[in-house]
């Protein structure tokens, strides 16, 4: 039986700056771009959430919710800092550590021989040694899968520890709200609420064929995920699988040519980071396009080789004719090969 721990840091670019500046406790705090500049939030503290601020919201929105919040300028550098040394604390209970973002990570403590191999005693000293020797809260999860370990990290945030024993998973995931698993959005949930479809004990009465028909592949996860099932393993080394680079203008975008002009631009520092990952294989091209209300779209095309200017082009005067309005963000980047898929022979 696996032993995973699912660490999550609660609010994390907030919470440094709050450990940086105690002043800053108590109060409506949110990471992210100026209104000025169409900048959206990309994160928030508990007091600024109880407004109804959350991230991707556009900061603007966010203000106007919450006059009195406090907004700062993200610090990248700072909380990649900040990142490498939880990541510190994970290395010393398990070599086998799956980072998913800078704020979180799986672990698996299977074989671990700290605290007589008790997961949920690993996890207590990875909350303790981060808050105290780094200043910031973190919440874990306990289980015997991933599936499980990420939903139980956010079972009681923030700065809480859920365990889930072997033995409690078909009880815990038959009340399991659908909505919970990761994959669902609204969208998905609005669907399955049609169907009659509100928690995994009602999905456990479909059939995995059932719902591959109406999920597509996803179906075959959530055949699993509502029996608590989730074979995953935590892997080391994760690979990169794509690349790009957007920008939110503080203007809307109103033409096409004024987009094709703002492309380049664009382009030319995607070509600079790719440069810098020349041991990657791109597989394909994408250009990605933010109405003035929102609305979003994506273009790819599979491409091994001149990912150029007019290759974005082609790409982009096909987004804008989906949309068909003016733009306020413009994205490009590359998708990269799996490795694992190897090589397409010639037929000849």
């Amino acid at each position: 039986m696996r032993k995973i721990i699912h660490c999550d840091c609660d609010c994390f670019y907030a919470s440094i700056e709050m450990r940086d500046d105690p002043a800053l406790r108590g109060r409506p705090l949110a990471i992210g771009g100026a209104a000025a500049q169409r900048g959206v939030i990309a994160t928030c503290n508990y007091e600024a959430r109880a407004f109804g601020v959350h991230s991707a919201l556009p900061t603007a929105i966010a203000l106007q919710r919450c006059p009195q919040l406090i907004l700062l300028p993200p610090n990248m550098t700072k909380y990649r800092a900040v990142a490498l040394a939880v990541r510190e604390v994970f290395a010393r209970y398990s070599e086998q550590i799956e980072p998913l973002s800078l704020d979180e990570a799986y672990l698996d403590v299977s074989d671990s021989p700290h605290f007589g191999g008790s997961a949920s005693r690993i996890a207590e000293a990875i909350r303790q040694d981060v808050k105290r020797d780094i200043g910031i809260g973190i919440s874990a999860g306990v289980a015997p899968n991933k599936f499980l370990a990420k939903i139980a990290s956010d079972w009681r945030k923030p700065d809480g520890l859920t365990v889930i024993r072997p033995d409690q998973v078909a009880d815990f995931v038959r009340s399991l709200p659908v909505s919970k698993i990761h994959g669902v959005g609204k969208v998905m949930a609005t669907k399955m609420a049609a169907l009659g479809i509100d928690n995994c004990e009602q999905l456990q009465q479909w059939s995995e064929f059932e719902l591959v028909e109406h999920f597509g592949r996803f179906g075959r996860q959530l055949y699993g995920y509502a029996r608590g099932d989730d074979p995953r393993p935590v892997k080391a080394e994760r690979r990169r699988k794509s690349l790009s680079v957007e920008r939110t203008y503080s203007e809307d975008l109103s033409g096409q040519e004024d987009a094709v002009a703002a492309l380049q631009p664009l382009v030319v520092e995607l070509q600079a980071r790719l440069a810098r990952h020349g041991d990657l294989a791109v597989a394909g091209a994408f250009v990605k396009l933010k109405s003035r209300e929102f609305r979003v779209t994506t273009v790819e095309q599979r491409q091994q080789g001149g990912l150029d200017l007019n290759c974005y082009r082609q790409l982009l005067a096909e987004a804008w004719s989906r949309l068909q309005s003016p733009v306020r963000l413009i994205g490009v980047g590359v998708r990269f090969a799996d490795a694992e898929q190897g090589e397409q022979l010639s037929l000849f």
